[in-house]
């Protein structure tokens, strides 16, 4: 698709009806996100979420889809060495049918994805805000606005694209930052907070349905101008395919 010059439509899900719903109405990419912890599970961050959550959730995702690529999250100090992560993702894959892992974090991952790859394991990248640093990083705030930060982040696309990842995710990072990055990868780039120029957009389900407790500045809601959630995702699935969102004013300078 990437190649094509088309978008990519991603949505996290939790479960089997609501991956039913959104495989149906065309969106690529089911993540099981481990936003769980906050949406689901009520945390007020993501960091109590368990390997057995993720596959818990994935097994339940799975069994919704019949065409939607599934990739999961790696929950919180789950991959913290290389072996660690190995086991650990070997686990996800195997007991939930889900076919590509995401981790956060860039170079410091660099033999982790090399692992992984090498036993077969597809691996989605992670960078800009990243939920699982929050206590490191203080709070969720728009990351690379600084040329220092920027540099950082496009050294980690880059270090994370040249051993393997399989596709990237960037998180709350300037618009322009990310359409950058985008242009340079020859891997796919999901963006969430990072403007219109990634080539596919990711949003928690429950943001783009407008039942968050607080709907971010970078989501919309589809459900506001639709009776059903069907329609809502399919709504959703076109507007990222056409371009129409994330428009500039969902995304930071």
């Amino acid at each position: 698709m990437k190649r094509r010059g088309e978008k990519i439509a991603c949505l996290t899900a939790y479960d089997a009806s609501f991956a039913r719903l959104a495989d149906a109405a065309g969106v690529d990419i089911l993540l099981v996100g481990d936003s769980l912890g906050m949406v689901v599970q009520g945390h007020d961050s993501t960091l109590g979420v368990r390997l057995n959550d993720m596959i818990y959730h994935a097994q339940l995702v799975r069994r919704g889809v019949k065409r939607s690529l599934v990739v999961v999250d790696m929950p919180f100090m789950s991959y913290a060495t290389p072996y660690q992560a190995l086991g650990n993702a070997g686990r996800l894959l195997g007991e939930s049918g889900a076919q590509v892992v995401k981790l956060e974090g860039g170079a410091w991952l660099a033999a982790t994805v090399e692992l992984l790859g090498a036993r077969g394991i597809p691996v989605c990248g992670h960078l800009g805000l990243l939920p699982q640093s929050i206590n490191k990083l203080g709070g969720y705030r728009v990351q690379g606005r600084d040329p220092q930060g920027a540099e950082v982040i496009k050294r980690d696309a880059e270090a994370l694209e040249s051993v393997g990842v399989a596709m990237l995710v960037l998180e709350c990072v300037p618009s322009q930052l990310a359409a950058e990055i985008s242009a340079a990868a020859t891997i796919p780039v999901i963006g969430i907070g990072a403007g219109p120029g990634c080539d596919g957009q990711v949003l928690v389900v429950y943001d783009m349905l407008g039942i968050s407790e607080r709907l971010p500045r970078f989501a919309k809601n589809f459900l506001a101008v639709r009776a059903g959630v069907e329609e809502a995702f399919r709504d959703y699935a076109e507007a990222v395919k056409r371009g129409e969102f994330p428009g500039a004013e969902h995304g930071f300078e």
